[in-house]
């Protein structure tokens, strides 16, 4: 075997590739989610904030030694973890509904807890903040979804290019900025390979308070990268063309205190769009981006569905016959990977033949065999499904495999024949606030129970 040692990026892929597959640790809470399909739904769906925004914008707050107010902030497990993460560093946090308080005043501790950083991806996003403000930060690699690698090399690649020494130790990256006793980053020129929006964020904030101008090429256009921007500017940041392929970012000292709401989940008003899609339903949704959408919605009214909007941050969705189209997912403004599944799941009872390619995540097509347990045709081949659609599914028991996967099982549910059962509901609490109740609201038939219970229908 070969002593030749690993370069710094190979040794951030190895151990990314090696912690990717480790599934989260598992919840106390055994319930399985069951739902009585061929129900019409009916009725408005109040949209969350974005849960992405708001992991983001909570790890940008370690930014300003002082108070910042967040609102409309879901309730999710992925923010609960998160806020627990940000205590472990010495913030405080206060809740009250959807508003978050948070004061990063006494931010002392520059360790973050691998128990912790190992239940959620977007936990990597601290160490950008910490090392910009301590000139220090020691962070685990992250995990999440075992939904593919995905490596933090164009993080660390970026950091080092700020001025920071970068080391990975035992499956955590130790950074640090040596010379003044301000310990401040400098600003760059930096080109990413890939649009990540992870590495686009994480390099954004650690270069909010850096010395000198910071450029930041290729980078991700999502509008939670966006959010992110207007959430540092409303706290003194220097920040332009975020939304575009590059982001100037003039550093300054310091930032303050701030009140900032998140941007409602278009991810979550994809998911319902399709939900009302699928089971032939006229819904309305807000509030909403519609420019957020906008290849969401092309795509459903290529499927024959119509999506109209209504005043300026509402949706209306009437539905129509279902047919066949191709789908493939890219970086924002394409067709995004997060509603790749619950396509799938609509295609499969779409007139037809249509092939999904997925180009984001290798590892992002496991959801196909659950949908074929429920009678759906499905085949894939490497990065590509073909779905052939068939006339109905039939309720069966599945297991959800990732986040947006357990909310296209939901959706194939909704409008299977007879009762379907989903496991493995820790995956849909991470992303989707009170996903049963809004459902319930609009009409739908379900309950989440013990998985050793077995209730009679619901009336």
């Amino acid at each position: 075997m070969s002593n030749i040692p690993l370069s710094l990026e190979d040794r951030v892929i190895n151990q990314s590739l090696s912690l990717v597959n480790t599934p989260a640790l598992p919840l106390e809470d055994k319930s399985v989610l069951q739902i009585w399909g061929r129900a019409s739904l009916k009725g408005h769906v109040e949209i969350s904030g974005a849960k992405n925004s708001a992991l983001a914008i909570m790890a940008a707050a370690l930014l300003c030694p002082g108070d910042c107010r967040l609102q409309n902030v879901p309730s999710l497990v992925d923010v609960k973890r998160m806020g627990q993460i940000l205590t472990s560093l010495g913030v405080k946090l206060e809740r009250n509904g959807n508003t978050l308080d948070l004061n990063s005043t006494y931010l002392k501790n520059s360790k973050a807890p691998y128990e912790l950083v190992s239940q959620l991806r977007a936990s990597f996003f601290v160490i950008g903040p910490m090392l910009a403000r301590l000139g220090v930060a020691r962070v685990p690699l992250p995990g999440g979804c075992a939904i593919g690698a995905r490596p933090v090399d164009l993080h660390v690649r970026g950091l080092q290019l700020l001025g920071a020494e970068v080391h990975i130790e035992h499956g955590t990256v130790h950074a640090y900025v040596s010379g003044s006793s301000r310990r401040r980053l400098k600003g760059a020129k930096i080109y990413l390979d890939y649009p990540s929006v992870g590495a686009t964020e994480t390099l954004m904030m650690a270069a909010t308070l850096a010395e000198g101008e910071t450029i930041l090429e290729n980078v991700a256009q999502e509008p939670e990268v966006v959010d992110l921007a207007n959430f540092c500017r409303a706290m003194g940041a220097k920040i332009r063309g975020a939304g575009t392929k590059t982001i100037i970012i003039s550093g300054v000292p310091s930032l303050h205190s701030v009140d900032y709401s998140i941007i409602p989940d278009r991810i979550e008003t994809g998911t319902f769009l399709v939900a009302g899609a699928i089971t032939h339903s006229e819904l309305t949704l807000s509030p909403v981006v519609p420019e957020h959408l906008t290849s969401v919605i092309a795509k459903l009214h290529d499927i024959g569905v119509k999506v109209i909007a209504e005043g300026s941050d509402c949706l209306r969705i009437i539905p129509g016959n279902l047919q066949a189209k191709d789908i493939k997912t890219l970086p924002y403004p394409g067709f995004p990977t997060d509603m790749q599944a619950q396509f799938m799941a609509l295609l499969s009872l779409s007139e037809g033949d249509s092939l999904i390619t997925e180009t984001v995540f290798e590892n992002r097509l496991r959801h196909f065999a659950e949908l074929n347990r429920m009678g759906a045709d499905i085949r894939v081949e490497g990065n590509t499904a073909i779905v052939r659609g068939v006339p109905m599914l039939s309720g069966a028991p599945v297991v959800a495999t990732d986040l947006r996967a357990s909310a296209a099982l939901v959706i194939a549910g909704l409008a299977a024949e007879g009762k379907t059962t989903i496991q493995g509901l820790h995956h849909l609490d991470r992303g989707y606030e009170n996903l049963e109740a809004k459902l319930q609201k609009l009409g739908a038939r379900l309950q989440r129970v013990k998985d050793e219970a077995e209730p009679s229908l619901i009336e």
